[in-house]
């Protein structure tokens, strides 16, 4: 069976909620970032880099959102959540996952968790005075997406791009982000997103309010 190590409200709720969408057979382990247990000799056997999430496989481990979400795609083509047939379609959804892994997460870093990227307080407020303008720049190229009436991602179709969109819009809600009205199409998907049956189920797994 698949186990998935996750810790609330993280970037790892993506892939929790990927394998719910896919049906998977899959036991969800929480990672207590509180008390640093990501810092755990046991943990580190598992993820040397201390972060989640990290899926353990009858292969081995996988970590990073984006290699997650494309296992689960692969694994469970029943469950249609990517174009596994379109190789340039699919390169599209890869294209918006690693620009979410590499770009705005990265922002949200240098508010939430600028020491990761510099030492000193000066650095930190510096990152954290400007991760705002960041983080909607990214979200402003984002809500042109749907500028076409489109309800998902890529399209009509809900995809594995669509649980890490909802996982950055929730994180607008945040304190120090900013406005998140000024993204009303972005926030009509993450009401999309809630009314889904395993969205649900995950927060509800994971103890956490919609937004």
């Amino acid at each position: 069976m698949l186990k998935l190590f996750y810790a609330p409200n993280a970037c790892s709720l993506a892939s929790h909620i990927a394998l719910e969408e896919a049906g998977a057979a899959f036991e969800a382990v929480r990672v207590n970032f509180a008390e640093t247990e990501q810092r755990s000799a046991a943990y580190l056997e598992v993820n040397p880099k201390g972060r989640v999430p990290a899926l353990v496989t009858d292969r081995g481990v996988i970590t990073e959102n984006p290699a997650i979400l494309a296992y689960v795609a692969q694994s469970f083509p029943e469950a249609a959540l990517a174009p596994l047939d379109d190789p340039f379609a699919f390169a599209q959804a890869q294209d918006f996952n690693l620009y979410i892994a590499a770009s705005l997460h990265v922002a949200y870093a240098h508010l939430f968790r600028p020491a990761r990227y510099a030492q000193g307080e000066a650095a930190a407020q510096a990152m954290r005075a400007h991760a705002p303008q960041a983080i909607g720049d990214h979200f402003e190229l984002i809500e042109q997406r749907f500028e076409d009436g489109r309800p998902w991602v890529h399209g009509d179709t809900y995809t594995i791009s669509d649980p890490y969109l909802f996982v950055m819009s929730r994180w607008l809600a945040r304190d120090g982000v900013g406005n998140e009205g000024r993204f009303p199409k972005v926030l009509a998907h993450r009401e999309r997103m809630i009314q889904r049956p395993a969205v649900r189920k995950v927060l509800a797994r994971e103890a956490l309010p919609a937004i």
